[in-house]
């Protein structure tokens, strides 16, 4: 690949020793909890697609950043991680970037993939490392099932569009016929069947034939971009102007900075030791729900609830049911034109619920998955308003935790970027819990990190970003937040901001609102 090399160069930049990290405020507590999944599909041409690492020479153990009187311990428990990312000292790259720089992103969701297309509009190479057997796109996660013609939205469920840069993306995706507008009901279910559909404005967004495609039409725009999968990073080791990556000792590249696009407790082990402190700090802050997807595919249609201005619905957020916070008829999402043949139905958990039964998700015990399903089943009884043991047995039944699911905080800002060390963080949790946020938060390190490379990276204190911002808790639905569906969004640090929401007056979406946080409204600046 090229971001790969065989032997080291010769020094061209030099790592020192900077300042220790202060002990980190405590976190604001929070309370509201959504979902975010993993893996997706990748058969893009215009890519190097690696599906087995390449073996390289050992890395260089004479390392200039690190104190050789302190060997760290390597712990596995989240204390002892916390505990090495908060002592741990600072690495500082001080000489010039290099005229071709390379970027190696961890993490091939949409914030990675959104990163890696936006580096390449700028001119800069990437290599993009994730763990998915089937393929790419984090959240963008569809599972079909043959030859049984089963298919399942199993990570997001749909998206709306409320900003331009993120507009011209899925105009792209409609003009190539990847995603069309979701025409079906969808509303709000209360416990005992009592469904109120929601309006039809904003438009919402759904894969032509699932999620997962999606993330092969970002690739399909690149040419500079180098995929490796499935490959777990599980260090990083800065030496002489470079980062070195590897996978359980074997050497995966090296790469003029880094950004890591993933979460939960493998981005935190690999940042405890990694010499940088104030992100792994700030990952530290986060805080993730754990949520469970039932798969299930029926024989009989379901029966659903209609009102007099709505069909059955094909999707809803449940209310008042504590197993159960989403279910959609995928069938009638995805294969609206298919006459017979099997139901196929995503439930999705309440995040608590997710957390009450949180389990390996690596390894899901059987007796944990039949409870899990029974409980959840149970809960579309009781959201339906039907009798208990009433609905049939599925045809076809999986359960999955997703246990690092959707962040319940976050800092409001669209990245994090640590100058000194030529690192990133991405995501959907840095800007709320969204298909949307996601990309945008991909796209606004993409362009900063160019920025960075563009001033040759000898003015870093200009172009820190996010390393101390605080955390504050997100609202929206357990699943994540839609926006324009509503107007929960990241806390407002004053009683008035301009923010990007749905105006409730105009029931249009302007480029701007004037929020008033206390009062929960929300207007265009026209409509003030």
């Amino acid at each position: 690949m090229a971001a790969f090399v065989s032997s080291i160069k010769t020094p061209q930049t030099m790592l020192c020793i900077s300042f220790p990290l202060r002990p980190p405020k405590p976190a604001i507590p929070f309370y509201i909890h959504g979902f975010v999944t993993h893996n997706s599909s990748n058969s893009n041409n215009n890519n190097k697609i690696n599906t087995k690492p390449h073996k390289k020479g050992k890395l260089p153990m004479n390392n200039p950043s690190r104190n050789p009187r302190k060997k760290p311990s390597y712990g596995t428990s989240r204390r002892s991680a916390i505990k090495k990312s908060f002592s741990q000292e600072q690495v500082v790259f001080t000489g010039q970037v290099s005229n071709d720089p390379v970027v190696g992103i961890i993490g091939g969701g949409m914030s990675g993939l959104a990163c890696a297309l936006y580096l390449e509009k700028r001119g800069i190479k990437s290599t993009v490392f994730d763990t998915g057997l089937r393929g790419l796109g984090g959240r963008m996660g569809t599972r079909k099932i043959h030859p049984e013609g089963l298919i399942f939205d199993h990570a997001a469920q749909f998206f709306t569009v409320t900003d331009h840069k993120f507009a011209e993306m899925v105009d792209d995706w409609s003009r190539e016929g990847m995603v069309r507008q979701w025409k079906g009901t969808i509303g709000e279910l209360e416990a005992g069947g009592r469904f109120a559909p929601l309006p039809t404005s904003p438009p919402r967004y759904i894969g032509v034939n699932g999620m997962r495609p999606l993330a092969d039409s970002i690739l399909s725009q690149t040419s500079m971009v180098d995929v490796v999968r499935p490959c777990w990073v599980s260090a990083l080791e800065p030496h002489n102007g470079k980062w070195y990556l590897s996978e359980k000792g074997e050497p995966c590249g090296q790469f003029d900075a880094i950004v890591i696009a993933h979460n939960g407790k493998c981005a935190n082990r690999l940042l405890a030791s990694s010499g940088l402190p104030l992100i792994a700090r700030q990952m530290k802050r986060l805080d993730l729900s754990s949520i469970w997807a039932l798969l299930a595919a029926f024989e009989d249609p379901v029966p659903v609830p209609s009102t007099e201005s709505a069909f059955p619905f094909e999707g809803a957020f449940v209310k008042g049911v504590d197993s159960l916070s989403w279910m959609a008829n995928n069938t009638k999402k995805l294969l609206s034109s298919q006459d017979g043949g099997p139901e196929c139905w995503t439930f999705l958990s309440t995040a608590t619920f997710g957390k009450q039964n949180k389990v390996p998700q690596e390894s899901i015990p059987t007796a944990a998955a039949e409870k899990v399903t029974e409980a959840m089943l149970e809960g579309v009884e009781k959201a339906l308003g039907l009798q208990k043991c009433s609905l049939k047995k599925p045809l076809y039944s999986r359960v999955q935790l997703w246990g690092a699911a959707l962040p319940t905080n976050s800092p409001g800002i669209p990245c994090i970027f640590d100058p000194q060390g030529r690192a990133g963080i991405c995501g959907d949790w840095l800007l709320g819990s969204s298909l949307e946020a996601a990309a945008l938060s991909g796209m606004a390190l993409a362009n900063h990190i160019a920025d960075y490379f563009r001033s040759g990276g000898t003015c870093p204190d200009e172009f820190a970003i996010g390393l101390h911002n605080e955390f504050h808790p997100l609202k929206g639905h357990d699943i994540g937040q839609f926006p324009g569906l509503d107007y929960a969004g990241v806390w407002i640090p004053e009683n008035k901001a301009l923010f990007l929401l749905y105006c409730l007056d105009c029931a249009s979406l302007p480029d701007h609102f004037l929020v008033d946080r206390y009062q929960g409204k929300q207007k265009h600046l026209s409509c003030q």
